[in-house]
């Protein structure tokens, strides 16, 4: 790709997705521009990965054809008064992608003032070790090669999953935060382990393989995830046991509420 590609933040998930574009070697060092708001982030990812630094927001936009809205969404606002200062002419020459939850393409183009071809992504943070799951939205202003351009980058770091933008609360949910879900749920069976004498560094590393391959299942055979748990329960066995204990605590309707519970207050971001 000859694109030159800019990030406004460089935080953990531009950091991911720097990462996996120069791994992949989908774009060259020199093509990516960054800024963030202090020098010691802009610093450590110029060492890290030997990026162009610019120290204005505005300046990475007007150099780079297409821009990576990384920030908080609480400096979106002090961000889009910076970038619309480019004009509507200028932006629709670039693209604009954005990480945030809660954002919709209708709201930057009232923040904006014009409109602005975007894509929207949400990312999550298994990113960082190239196992990311990215939803994307594309808004009627994007021609299919650059959506196949975005796709290249987020497959970079992982897996891409194309939504309408009506589900982008959902995937926040579902991808976005539930990998805090998991490490709770790895926690949890290392302490049931370490209860029972394992010693914990062995239980983390015993739990979290059992997910990764659990999760490859999934990915790898394409069966449902009840098919492959009735795999593991064999009648009478130990397995069941455990399963009828985490329907008896209501593990289920846990997980599924928590899914709710994070759509809804995307929704209200």
């Amino acid at each position: 790709m000859k694109k030159k590609i800019g990030f406004i933040g460089l935080g953990s998930m531009a950091s991911a997705m720097i990462g996996g574009m120069l791994r992949k070697k989908l774009v060259e060092p020199e093509n990516i521009l960054g800024n963030a708001k202090t020098e010691k982030t802009r610093q450590k990812a110029k060492d890290a990965w030997g990026i162009t630094i610019l120290n204005d927001n505005a300046g990475v936009a007007e150099q780079a054809d297409i821009v990576v809205l990384a920030v908080k969404p609480q400096f979106f606002d002090e961000v889009i008064g910076e970038l619309k200062g480019l004009g509507a002419d200028a932006w629709q020459k670039k693209l604009l992608i954005s990480l945030a939850p809660g954002k919709t393409m209708e709201w930057f183009e009232k923040s904006f003032g014009f409109p602005v071809p975007m894509i929207r992504c949400m990312p999550n943070t298994p990113a960082l070790v190239g196992e990311g799951c990215t939803g994307m939205c594309v808004s009627d202003r994007i021609s299919e090669e650059a959506a196949e351009e975005v796709k290249q980058i987020t497959d970079s770091f992982g897996r891409t999953v194309m939504v309408p933008e009506r589900l982008m609360d959902v995937v926040s949910a579902v991808s976005g935060s539930s990998p805090a879900f998991v490490f709770l749920f790895i926690e949890a069976l290392a302490d049931g382990a370490v209860a029972e004498g394992m010693p914990r560094s062995q239980a983390c590393e015993l739990a979290a393989q059992a997910v990764l391959g659990s999760a490859r299942m999934v990915l790898e055979t394409g069966m449902h995830p009840g098919q492959l748990k009735d795999m593991v329960c064999s009648p009478g066995g130990t397995t069941i046991q455990g399963v009828r204990t985490l329907e008896e605590k209501g593990f289920r309707a846990a997980a599924m509420d928590a899914v709710l519970a994070c759509v809804e207050k995307s929704r209200k971001l």
